[in-house]
């Protein structure tokens, strides 16, 4: 069970990692992105190492019995100071680079003393699950295991009480991710207490090892969720309301582009789907496919008809934008009629010789447009009767 907790808990971690790696790719001089990949990077090294079947390969690998505990505790040592960093730079100030590098510097003394106290002592049983508690009382073992100990509850604690103060100041997606990281260090700080209670209770004699084997591992594994959890929801929250805008805004075309339907496949003017596409990529697509049905219909827009419709609606609503959309429906589906009727195609206006166009739609006007024919669920049937047209605008 601890080595699907170490595992499970190990994927979440680098499935955060890999999210957030091509910014790192893109801006790999920016303390802020490297602290938060360093976090979720270390942490899922930390699960990794410490999984029973991983302990026994790097000991077995080594040929030096236990040599994956002090990897581990190194690991979770630097956890521990990429946490730190990665709050320092959260809440920024005019100290950040020297605060950081203190709790850098720290914490590699703290690495420092896991190899060398590892090294004076003494440690020939492997041990995969209870190291801690089996060697507490070993010199110098013991002590390597209360240094790491200590400095990750340390660092755990810092965090917990930096995250949530400063969750009550800030409102969003910055709050819940604030709320969710130092949830995730208090759980974390689980790991520790229940492993230093477990080693306390060995010093008296005592035999406690199941917070060491049973609990610990379940509170590091919750604490590992809500951690990439939370570092992630600030960062995602942004780009998923901007799929939002762009789906709310792919679907609100959708009229436009109906209307549209018959002239796009009969002249081959819409580009192909994109597959597995974003709300974006498709919001583009629609939008190009429109533009370049507006763009075969130039030759048939009638800017008298344009004129004439913008303005009766204005004098009815005195709403221009409103008045500007209804405009452009009536052009678009007096032009659909004309293109669709037999007969030769009218010859371009060249320029000079007629009125001024329209604007041409931008997004927004192409959206109200599309509003207009919302209700139309197709285009009326073509004119028998041809007139002669003006330009009305180039879509």
């Amino acid at each position: 069970m601890n080595s699907l907790i170490n595992y499970l808990s190990c994927g979440a971690l680098w499935l955060g990692l890999a999210v957030k790696a091509p910014d790192l790719l893109r801006h790999r001089h920016d303390p802020y992105l490297r602290a938060i990949c360093a976090v979720l990077a270390l942490a899922g090294l930390c699960f990794l190492l410490g999984a029973p079947p991983t302990v026994g390969a790097v000991n077995r690998l080594s040929g030096v019995p236990n040599l994956a505990a002090p990897l581990t505790y190194a690991a979770i040592t630097g956890y521990c100071a990429a946490s730190q960093v990665l709050v320092v730079h959260w809440r920024g100030g005019p100290r950040v680079r020297r605060t950081a590098r203190r709790w850098t510097l720290a914490y590699a003394a703290v690495v420092l003393g896991i190899a060398v106290t590892f090294a004076l002592g003494d440690a020939p049983v492997e041990r995969r699950v209870d190291l801690d508690t089996y060697y507490a009382t070993t010199p110098f073992i013991g002590q390597m295991i209360l240094l790491y100990l200590l400095a990750h509850l340390t660092a755990v604690t810092v965090t917990t009480v930096s995250a949530l103060r400063w969750a009550r100041q800030v409102r969003g997606a910055l709050r819940a991710g604030l709320t969710l990281l130092g949830a995730g260090a208090l759980c974390g700080s689980g790991y520790s207490l229940a492993k230093l209670v477990a080693v306390g209770a060995r010093w008296s004699g005592r035999d406690w090892s199941a917070l060491d084997t049973a609990v610990s591992p379940v509170a590091a594994g919750l604490g590992a969720l809500l951690i990439v959890v939370g570092v992630l929801v600030p960062l995602v929250t942004p780009r998923v309301s901007e799929w939002r805008r762009a789906a709310r805004a792919y679907a609100r075309l959708a009229p436009l582009e109906r209307a549209l339907d018959d002239l796009l496949v009969r002249r081959a003017l819409r580009l192909p789907r994109p597959r597995f596409a974003s709300p974006a990529t498709l919001l583009m697509w629609r939008r190009t496919s429109i533009h370049n049905a507006l763009g075969h219909l130039d030759a048939y827009a009638d800017r008298d008809l344009y004129d004439r419709t913008r303005a009766d609606t204005l004098a009815a609503t005195g709403d221009p934008e409103l008045a500007g959309a209804k405009a452009w429906a009536a052009v678009i589906l007096d032009a659909l009629r004309q293109e669709a009727a037999p007969g030769p195609v009218p010859p371009p206006v060249l320029p000079g010789t007629g009125r001024p166009p329209a604007p041409s739609p931008d997004p927004a006007t192409l959206a109200r447009i599309a509003d207009v024919l919302a209700g139309a669920e197709r285009a009326p049937a073509a004119s028998a009767v041809p007139r002669r047209r003006t330009t009305a605008g180039t879509a």
